[in-house]
């Protein structure tokens, strides 16, 4: 352990993780910046799946059980960091969902654009909002968003890229708004990464073999495989770190190349 975040106060929601032969991103994040010094409070909806994180991360961490797309979850989560410490140091919105309803202009349902909307990019905004005092009286806040590929190219789902690129300019205004109180924001826009999220929720959903289903996905990244939940963390240790104190409103790319070959 070097201790990049030693004594830091960061609250991670999106914590936990569904089922799977992988680590999500969330709990990634947790057992590194445990590993690296930091105190968490460990939020998700499923308790189970955020004490599981906690099973995993060393220190004295907390959990946290929280629905975002309640009225006044971002409150409650603000008291308790201030309750749990006086005080925050580092903030990771690491959520993000689809729904069946989703899908191109003509077809996407009115339900599931609101519901994605709602959890993706408003409650991200009021959890911000809510944190943003707490994380100015540190004197060295940080925001850290996990964003998507989609939010930069074509997807099918509309509602859920459309989240996803808003989620970067709430991010960008944020990092311009707070930069004079010495709060950072930054977004990672990962692509194709092998968590129980992409693999079973997407096996599940279509049908198709796991394995199948994997070797497409690397076949679609231009480094030949898909990343791994930790290289979305380790990004995210960079961001949070001392070592990013002159660095905000930076949309980071984790995808092997793939917003390249977007670009091109």
């Amino acid at each position: 352990m070097s201790g990049r975040l030693a004594g830091k106060r960061i609250a991670i929601l999106g914590a936990g993780q569904t089922r799977g032969d992988t680590e999500g991103n969330g709990r990634a994040m947790a057992r590194i910046f445990s590993r690296e010094g930091a105190d968490l409070l460990l939020i998700d909806r499923d308790e189970s799946a955020a004490q599981a994180t906690a099973d995993i991360c060393t220190g004295p961490n907390a959990v946290m059980v929280a629905d975002v797309a309640e009225e006044g979850a971002a409150d409650r989560i603000a008291e308790a960091a201030k309750a749990r410490w006086g005080g925050l140091d580092g903030l990771v919105y690491n959520i993000g969902i689809g729904d069946g309803g989703d899908g191109p202009a003509g077809r996407v349902e009115d339900e599931a654009w609101d519901r994605i909307m709602l959890v993706n990019l408003t409650a991200a905004r009021r959890v911000m909002g809510a944190c943003i005092p707490l994380l100015r009286d540190s004197g060295h806040g940080a925001i850290v968003a996990i964003s998507s590929l989609a939010s930069i190219a074509p997807s099918p789902m509309i509602s859920y890229s459309v989240s996803k690129a808003g989620m970067n300019r709430l991010v960008q205004s944020v990092a311009f708004h707070e930069a004079a109180h010495q709060v950072r924001c930054n977004a990672i826009t990962p692509g194709l990464i092998d968590t129980p999220m992409a693999i079973e929720g997407h096996s599940k959903a279509s049908g198709i073999d796991k394995e199948a289903l994997r070797k497409g996905r690397d076949r679609a990244v231009p480094m030949g495989h898909m990343g791994r939940a930790e290289d979305v963390a380790f990004a995210a240790l960079y961001l949070m770190s001392d070592e990013a104190k002159f660095v905000t409103g930076v949309i980071l790319p984790v995808d092997g190349g793939s917003s390249v070959k977007v670009a091109i």
